[in-house]
């Protein structure tokens, strides 16, 4: 619609110049014409058949006057509108606008030399027309104009309405067989539609197959967390039921601490399991806080060295003097190097006697290693140690502490990678500052 307003203004200009061309010729004919017949004739008439050649050509009422030498009236009308010839170009036809009775004119003035019965002399030729004439003829034009235009747009709407139905109607039978899905249908989309909207289809199958990738790990980890609760929870209500027959004082003290036992392990499932749950979302803006990463592992080798020393494990934390800046969520970091030292202790198993935790930096990263003389663990069974819910050798644990560990590094652009170790475990934590 904006094209054929642009083009129908540019006709209506076109129309208009053309007309103006137009006419003008037809008046300096007219002139030239009644010119010769006036010289012709010597002042007497104009011929019919040049009369009827103007009136045809010039498009309406022509109207002229004519004077010979020295100004004398010859033919024609006797009060022509007026206007000045400048000497310079005296012999050069001269247009130009006017009013005549009232109504608008466009007027043509041509001088010529002319000799007449051996009197020589300039004579003027004076031929005009009405101005309507003109409008009333870009009119016309304007209007076959605007006729084609809107016939081209009226065809252009047909043609697009036409191939966007015919283009579109793979796309809604897309639509419907969708709509008759179930929500538990989320299988790829195999339908034949046209090249140009395939890539919207992959998309959709690569969306679909990761919503069904989504559902299908929340259900596990559900089935899984519930798992884990059972256990604990078996395991409270037990040792509840085992207090309250007790029969002695130490018995009733003995079993009352094997409840505190059993209720701090099914706490520290719980805790696991929603820190797991949280990390499946993005972190939030208010949780990226700057802090002191080698503060915050002062601080908890000063929380957890003696329940490490306690055990007769020997105890040290490795650390550089001067700060170390890191961004992130400090809480996380946190809970990923305990659930470290945490698995140390409970699968390092029975020759246990060391767990050193070192802190240092390489780059724009800082890396927490945490080595003991345990058991150990080989990088052979990363998959195995670092999955959720699994353990390489069945113990007290959920199988949540390194799982969560490594979901940690990784929101914070880094890994937990098993190393080689001569004797015992190596496990490094990486996270970009």
């Amino acid at each position: 619609m904006l094209m054929g307003l642009v083009l129908g203004y540019w006709r209506v200009s076109v129309a208009q110049n053309t007309a103006e061309k137009f006419f003008d010729r037809s008046l300096l004919s007219a002139a030239l014409a009644i010119s010769r017949d006036v010289a012709i004739s010597g002042g007497d008439a104009l011929l019919p058949s040049t009369s009827t050649l103007i009136h045809d050509a010039a498009g309406g009422e022509v109207f002229y006057h004519a004077t010979g030498p020295s100004g004398i009236y010859v033919t024609g009308y006797a009060y022509p509108p007026h206007g000045s010839i400048s000497d310079i170009d005296l012999y050069t036809p001269h247009y130009f606008q006017a009013e005549y009775r009232g109504e608008a004119v466009r007027v043509l003035k041509v001088v010529e030399r002319v000799t007449s019965e051996g009197v020589s002399g300039n004579a003027t030729v004076t031929v005009w027309q009405r101005l309507s004439e003109r409008s009333r003829f870009a009119t016309q034009l304007a209007f076959r104009a605007a006729g084609l235009i809107i016939g081209l747009l009226l065809t252009l709407a047909l043609v697009v309405w036409f191939g966007v139905a015919h283009g579109l109607r793979p796309l809604l039978d897309l639509q419907q067989a969708i709509e008759v899905r179930s929500p538990d249908d989320l299988s790829q989309i195999r339908r034949p539609i046209p090249r140009e909207a395939q890539g919207i289809v992959r998309t959709l199958n690569r969306l679909f197959a990761k919503v069904q990738e989504s559902m299908t790990a929340q259900q596990v980890f559900i089935s899984n967390a519930a798992h884990q609760l059972r256990n604990p929870a078996a395991s409270v209500l037990s040792m509840a039921e085992s207090l309250r027959d007790a029969q002695t004082p130490a018995d009733q003290h003995q079993r009352i601490e094997d409840l505190v036992d059993a209720a701090r392990s099914s706490t520290r499932v719980t805790e696991q399991l929603l820190s797991m749950d949280r990390l499946r979302q993005p972190m939030p803006e208010s949780h990226r806080t700057q802090f002191d990463l080698a503060g915050l592992l002062r601080s908890i080798g000063a929380d957890v060295g003696p329940v490490v020393l306690s055990r007769d494990i020997d105890f040290e934390l490795v650390s550089p003097d001067h700060p170390i800046l890191m961004t992130g969520d400090q809480v996380f970091i946190a809970e990923a190097i305990k659930n470290m030292i945490d698995n140390a202790l409970k699968h390092g198993g029975p020759k246990l006697s060391s767990i050193v935790v070192r802190l240092r930096e390489e780059g724009n990263k800082a890396l927490i290693t945490v080595l003991d003389d345990g058991k150990g663990l080989s990088p052979e069974e990363s998959e195995l140690a670092l999955g959720r819910f699994s353990q390489v050798e069945p113990s007290q644990g959920s199988g949540l502490g390194l799982a969560i560990a490594a979901a940690v590094a990784e929101r914070h652009g880094g890994n937990l990678v098993i190393e080689p170790a001569d004797k015992g475990a190596s496990l490094t934590l990486s996270f970009l500052r």
